[in-house]
């Protein structure tokens, strides 16, 4: 494929324009809130979990052996 320089300049232009015309991503929360946050849907995660009753049958029998 062959450019000359004036389709060479326009592509890089377009692209150019293109690049600042999408929209800059949000920013990151800081990382304390992060750890919070992950913590926070842990603990309503595993308090789902443990509300809801499971039958005797559907538990699988584990033997642990040391």
């Amino acid at each position: 494929m062959k450019l000359t320089r004036r389709k060479l300049a326009t592509v890089l232009v377009s692209a150019t324009a293109m690049a600042a015309q999408q929209p800059q991503p949000a920013p990151q929360p800081a990382p304390d809130n992060d750890l919070q946050a992950a913590r926070d849907r842990l603990q309503a995660t595993a308090a789902t979990l443990a509300g809801t009753p499971i039958p005797m049958a559907t538990e699988p029998a584990f033997q642990f052996k040391a």
